[in-house]
Parts: C-alpha cells; sequence; structure tokens
C-alpha cells in the first residue's frame, strides 16, 4: 500500500536536499579545499545515493529525481496523479539544498552548477547515455548499493564533461542558487530522453512470460527412458 502523498512528498523532498547537501556540497569542497578530488567527489554522489535509497525507498521509492518518477511512471510503476507533486517537492529540496551551500560557502565552485566543458552536443549525448544506464540499473535492480554503485561510477567518468547530473532536480537547484543557466535545457531534455529510453531497454528485457524459478528434479531433467 502506498505512502499518504504528504509523507511521501517529505521524503522525496528530504532526500533531494541530501542528494544535493552532499554530492554538489562535495563539488563546491573540492573547489575550496582541493581535498577530495574527483574520484572523492563521485564517491560522495554514490554513498549519498545508496544512504537516501535504503533509508527513504519505503516511504516514496526515493525517487529524488524528476527523471526516475518519469521512467517509473512511463513504465506504469507509479500512479501518474503524483508525477507533478514528487517534481514540486524534489526540485523544493533541491533548491533549498543549493540556497543552505550558497550560505555556508558562497559562490565556491559555482555551488556545483552542472556547466558542459565541451560542445553542448556532446554534454546532450553523454547526459542521455549516462541517464540511460543509470535507470535501467535503477529499473531491473533498485537496489541501494546497486544504484549508488553506478551514480558513482558515472560521476567519475562524465563528472568531468558534464557534471553527470543525470537529474534535473540536482542542475535546477545549484542553476537558481548560482545564477549559471549555461545550456541549463540539456539538463532537462536529455534526462528525459534517456529515461524514455531505459524504460524501452528495460520492456525488451523483461520475458514475456515469467521465468521458471523452481530448480528441475532429477527425474524432470533425465531424458526419457533414461535409468537412474
Amino acid at each position: 500500500m502506498p505512502s499518504p502523498l504528504s509523507r511521501a512528498l517529505a521524503a522525496e523532498g528530504l532526500g533531494t536536499f541530501a542528494l544535493v547537501f552532499f554530492g554538489p556540497g562535495a563539488a563546491v569542497v573540492q573547489a575550496q579545499t582541493g581535498a577530495l578530488g574527483q574520484l572523492g567527489v563521485a564517491a560522495v554522489f554514490g554513498l549519498t545515493v545508496t544512504a537516501v535509497i535504503a533509508a527513504l525507498a519505503p516511504i516514496s521509492g526515493a525517487h529524488i529525481n524528476p527523471a526516475a518518477t518519469f521512467a517509473l511512471a512511463l513504465a506504469g510503476k507509479f500512479p501518474r496523479r503524483r508525477i507533478l507533486p514528487y517534481v514540486a517537492a524534489q526540485l523544493l529540496g533541491a533548491v533549498l539544498a543549493a540556497f543552505v551551500l550558497l550560505a555556508l560557502f558562497g559562490p565556491k565552485g559555482n555551488v556545483g552548477a552542472t556547466v558542459p566543458t565541451g560542445s553542448v552536443a556532446q554534454a546532450f549525448v553523454l547526459e542521455t547515455v549516462l541517464t540511460f544506464f543509470l535507470l535501467v540499473v535503477a529499473l531491473r535492480s533498485g537496489l541501494p548499493s546497486v544504484v549508488g554503485g553506478v551514480v558513482a561510477l558515472e560521476a567519475a567518468m562524465g563528472g568531468p564533461i558534464t557534471g553527470a547530473s543525470m537529474n534535473p532536480a540536482r542542475s535546477f537547484g545549484p542553476a537558481l542558487a548560482s545564477g549559471l543557466w549555461t545550456a541549463h535545457w540539456l539538463y532537462w531534455v536529455a534526462p528525459l530522453l534517456g529515461a524514455a529510453l531505459a524504460v524501452v531497454a528495460n520492456h525488451i528485457l523483461s520475458p514475456a512470460e515469467p521465468v521458471e524459478t523452481q530448480p528441475h528434479t532429477a527425474q524432470e531433467l533425465r531424458p526419457e527412458g533414461e535409468a537412474i
């Protein structure tokens, strides 16, 4: 039975706040101190996602990402009437976290805003592919450590090029706090496209009929007429 909407929205807002506070927050700390490095920032993102899913998934599903909400609704695993409230809660959590970072650190590291370092076309394709693989894993596994591990992996690879957002809310909060909107549209369009492609891939990979999970007995496995 789904949680009451108010509890689910509180969980989504809190979870997205944590994601933006610790993830882009790590990027801000890296910009100020140089202590974490790219792999350290990626690890913080992955660990945060792991913790948030483990703690909040029983309440709201711990989407903490409009692209994830969109994918689940498209796959028929989430009621469409909850899409807009969920996205609003995610955006609110992201904005609050970004302004807390701004108050703590000032404009260091552009408050963790995502900006392409290469061409817009390169960033668009990369964000689409990163989101695609993240949501394929989320749809087919959903285990906190697995999803968090994929986030860390993709942040380590794509972070230097696009910020490895894969999440419109994660990009929106820091953009609003920093006032940096460079190519911001792609951090919405590319993740939503990647989400739609992930739903298609998940449908193709899913069996048309339930897979036999019970082990066969020795009698069933033995060719007809063969003695034991």
